[in-house]
């Protein structure tokens, strides 16, 4: 037993069944370890709590802040640079995002990790507008909706398939840069997007 198996089987509970359900005891079981071993990795649930955060903050904010910040000849290229964050499980996991948001909702602590979670995927995607020369409110504004919009995706549970999601890429990036997107670059992203293994 390790404290990264600790961690995964609260990462687990978390996404599956929510915090409510983060329990020693149901961990435990499903661990098939007694419920005393949990204390030589963790002081409380607390310290756990606090590594299941850690590890969404890994997970799924600092991929989009790296993909914001890499460089790219056009800002439709430097989108679809984000976009993978969107396509690749590896990358960025929507049951992960929404397990810890629907915590946030019932703990203020939490919610305030959020905040700033938030306002550091936004802050990242503004600055990359802003490299293209879009004026600085214009460039935050494009930044929120172009987060904004895929947060509210994930949160309504649209169920977009990969043919669909492909064929509106044109207008996707026609409308967060109103700028079109070249053949070359679509033809990219289209590749990438086939190869990664969806999730679930």
């Amino acid at each position: 037993m390790t404290r990264e198996a600790w961690i995964e089987a609260g990462i687990a509970a978390l996404v599956e069944e929510g915090i409510a359900n983060v329990k020693i005891q149901v961990m435990a079981k499903t661990l098939a370890v007694s419920r005393s071993s949990f204390y030589w990795f963790f002081t409380d649930l607390q310290e756990l709590h606090g590594e299941l955060l850690e590890h969404w903050l890994r997970k799924n904010t600092s991929p989009i802040i790296e993909r914001a910040l890499r460089p790219a000849p056009t800002v439709t290229k430097a989108v679809c640079h984000i976009f993978e964050c969107w396509v690749d499980p590896s990358l960025f996991s929507p049951r992960l995002d929404a397990a810890v948001r629907s915590w946030a909702q019932v703990d203020a602590s939490v919610r305030d990790v959020v905040d700033q979670a938030d306002d550091q995927r936004v802050d990242a995607v503004t600055r990359m507008f802003q490299r293209y020369g879009y004026p600085d409110d214009e460039a935050f504004i494009r930044a929120r909706v172009l987060y904004f919009t895929q947060i509210g995706h994930y949160t309504l549970g649209m169920r977009d398939d990969r043919e669909m999601r492909l064929r509106f890429l044109r207008p996707y990036l026609l409308s967060f840069t109103g700028r079109t997107a070249s053949d070359d670059e679509v033809e990219a992203f289209e590749t990438l997007m086939r190869r990664v293994q969806p999730d679930g």
